[in-house]
């Protein structure tokens, strides 16, 4: 999903150029980019642009090791960075986090990205981008935009389902780690299951689709689309949630396997018996 912008903003600032080097690194949120300065002030009046341009270097915050510091999100940083370079930005497939990224482009007032991310835009860049690469029988409908668009592929029996695309075929597998207590021989009570984390492994897509903001990827954060992780893990530790969710968006289970062990918690056979046990969901969406 490729968003453009015509136009490309040139700094005013020509007094902050001598006091800023060239090549600026920063720190935003504990994530390390090394930039251009001409890169940061590439869109006029955004907040970027005021700090390089009409500051001088002690007025902005630094970090330990002298890197200007910024405390937003790292991670969604990258994708801030890209549009400055040339005011273009690609999003991967299946991104999440597309409201959060808009929450940042208006804390660093880049107006034009924000309405870009907005729901509206997008489905027309979307529009747009599956006619530009449609066939050459579909050329008489390419002439169409917006609502027209729709209704001509409507007519034509083309248009697709929103969520066919996000739907696509997959394994998901889901599992985790759990504990419980079984008392003494003369108790009826026991202490039952406790889920330290839901650990989540499958294609990157498919997860982030599935789990979305639920989804934790501090442990693999920059695995692409396409490829396979078993590093993510959900924010939350109720199994039947994450079961849940995947009936949801069509999953169901074809596969489980789990091992156990137990203890005890003193060398007394009477004390309670803790056992601990690891098991694996397989889910699969044909």
């Amino acid at each position: 999903m490729a968003l453009a912008n015509p136009e490309r903003g040139l700094s005013n600032g020509t007094d902050s150029v001598s006091l800023f080097s060239e090549i600026i690194e920063l720190n935003v949120g504990g994530q390390v980019y090394v930039t251009r300065h001409k890169t940061l002030i590439a869109v006029p009046d955004s907040l970027l642009w005021s700090m390089f341009s009409k500051k001088t270097p002690k007025e902005l915050a630094r970090d330990s090791k002298g890197r200007f510091f910024l405390d937003r999100d790292g991670f969604l940083f990258r994708y801030i960075l890209d549009y400055l370079r040339d005011l273009n930005l690609v999003l991967p497939d299946y991104f999440p986090e597309k409201n959060r990224l808009q929450r940042e482009a208006e804390f660093f007032q880049l107006r034009d990205l924000y309405k870009r991310l907005s729901p509206n835009m997008s489905k027309e860049n979307s529009i747009n981008d599956e006619l530009l690469h449609s066939d050459p029988e579909d050329a008489p409908l390419q002439g169409a935009t917006g609502l027209d668009t729709s209704r001509a592929l409507s007519a034509f029996g083309t248009t697709q389902s929103p969520s066919a695309e996000s739907k696509k075929s997959g394994y998901i597998t889901v599992g985790y780690r759990g504990s419980y207590t079984i008392g003494r021989d003369t108790q009826t009570d026991a202490k039952f299951r406790r889920v330290a984390r839901i650990t989540v492994c499958g294609k990157t897509s498919l997860a982030k689709e599935v789990f979305g903001d639920t989804l934790n990827e501090s442990r693999d954060p920059d695995r692409p689309p396409e490829r396979y992780t078993s590093r993510y893990y959900l924010k939350y530790n109720f199994l039947e949630q994450a079961f849940d969710r995947l009936t949801e968006v069509g999953f169901h289970m074809v596969a489980c396997s789990s091992t156990g062990t137990c203890a005890y918690t003193s060398n007394d056979p009477s004390e309670d018996k803790i056992w601990t046990s690891y098991t694996e969901y397989v889910f699969c969406r044909e």
